[in-house]
């Protein structure tokens, strides 16, 4: 078994750490923050779409489950293979801004023929110009912001970066709900003492309208991309990482395949692993629509996940800089077994159980998004960075693809329970793969 030979955990900082005071960090560059408003305007447009696709395809659209997979699957797999080329050609021109204008440009076009789409066929279409975008973007971005921050601060940019990102995402799942219930005019008498209102279906047009206006919101974050600067001097290639983590993170030398280090392909492909069990979010909001919730409640039980994951993502970030990854990541993962093996067993009866589910999610995802990039980072040359971002999605891309469409396929033909219970399985398998990794790192 591969030894990981960069963040390594450790549980506790050690006593000259507590007591020698420690000057304030640093503050993050102009980059970084640029960089977290484009993100947070780009999310306010996808979160008013994304919770609704599932309710639209399958409520109004007439879709199966499987063809909801197919659609999410698929543009998993676009956006996978897309950063991976991304990636490496930002790495390799020397150039990622264009990328990233690219990427906020294209998902307005996106979200305007998902606004317009009469079949499933039109959604996939849309779905994949949203998605082709994110694939341009991603890897770039994530170099950049990686470029732009000495190691020991890594986790700190990558964690404010998605706090914004997520709270983008929190504000328009808000909008979306309440555009949702205003629009379908549900008495505020019903909205206090209901969670539900499933018998009533939600008129096309309704889910139209809030489609149009997430694709209009679109363009304040196309607009900021123009604010983007190219790094020409970055701290990360000028320095030597220092700090808590200097000795377990060492700056990687280039070399094995595609000039990327051995600990890095290790780390990826425990990721990879975990990566089986990632399906889409869509089948949550799915299961939540199944429990009686009405489309608007279901919205806000997302909403939950997103408020908890903007919360904890700085906080993460910065712990890992300072204990290492590794240790915050399996954590997470821990966290994730629970909450699906929870949606797949929770009776209808239970039904307000979403609730602190949805919230324990966003914790997961608070514990290993951020910090997961962060890892990717530490493990890449600075000059490889791109290319490593695009990879590490390209692969994960597949998996969550195949995930996604064996959710979909599980749930047609066996149920809610057994599709959920098989993602938890998988998550519980991949923890325990990280558990014997960890256990024969040096010590």
């Amino acid at each position: 078994m591969t030894r990981f030979r960069g963040s390594a955990i450790r549980p506790f900082p050690n006593e000259s750490s507590l007591s020698d005071p420690k000057p304030a960090p640093a503050p993050l560059p102009r980059a970084v923050w640029v960089l977290s408003w484009v993100s947070f305007f780009a999310d306010v447009s996808s979160e008013m779409i994304y919770p609704l696709l599932p309710l639209f395809l399958v409520g109004v659209l007439g879709s199966s489950r499987t063809e909801l997979g197919l659609i999410e699957g698929a543009a998993v797999l676009l956006v996978a293979l897309m950063s991976a080329t991304a990636g490496f050609r930002s790495d390799r021109r020397g150039a990622r801004v264009p990328w990233i204008r690219w990427g906020y440009g294209l998902p307005v076009l996106g979200k305007g023929v998902i606004a317009l789409a009469t079949g499933w066929p039109l959604v996939l279409g849309g779905r994949l110009l949203d998605r082709f975008g994110k694939g341009l973007r991603g890897a770039p971005r994530d170099a950049l912001i990686a470029d732009a921050v000495a190691a020991e601060h890594r986790g700190r940019a990558f964690g404010l970066h998605r706090a914004f990102d997520t709270a983008g995402a929190l504000a328009g799942v808000l909008l979306s709900a309440f555009l949702l219930w205003r629009l379908t005019g549900t008495p505020v008498k019903s909205a206090a003492t209901e969670i539900a209102v499933a018998s009533v279906a939600t008129p096309a047009w309704v889910y139209r309208a809030i489609f149009g206006v997430g694709a209009a919101l679109g363009l304040a974050s196309l607009g900021l991309t123009f604010l983007v600067r190219e790094s020409t001097s970055t701290v990360a290639r000028a320095s030597s990482p220092v700090g808590p983590d200097a000795a377990a993170r060492p700056t990687p030398a280039r070399s094995g395949w595609l000039g990327l280090p051995r600990p890095y392909w290790s780390a990826v492909a425990v990721l990879v692993l975990f990566s089986l069990a990632n399906s889409s979010d869509v089948f949550l909001l799915l299961r939540a629509r199944e429990l009686g919730y009405s489309p608007w409640a279901a919205v806000l039980v997302y909403a939950v996940y997103n408020l908890t994951y903007a919360a904890f993502a700085y906080p993460a970030g910065v712990i890992s800089d300072r204990l290492g990854r590794w240790g915050i990541i399996a954590v997470g993962w821990a966290i994730y077994a629970a909450v699906y093996a929870g949606f797949a067993l929770l009776p209808a009866s239970h039904a307000y159980g979403l609730w602190p589910l949805m919230a324990c999610y966003g914790v997961y995802m608070a514990l290993t998004d951020g910090v997961g990039k962060a890892l990717i980072a530490d493990l890449a040359p600075p000059d490889r960075r791109g290319t490593a971002m695009g990879v590490f999605y390209a692969l994960t891309g597949v998996t969550t693809l195949v995930a996604s469409l064996v959710v979909g396929i599980v749930w047609d033909r066996a149920g809610p329970t057994t599709a959920l219970l098989i993602g938890a399985g998988c998550a519980v398998v991949a923890l325990a793969a990280l558990a014997l990794v960890m256990r024969r790192r040096p010590s």
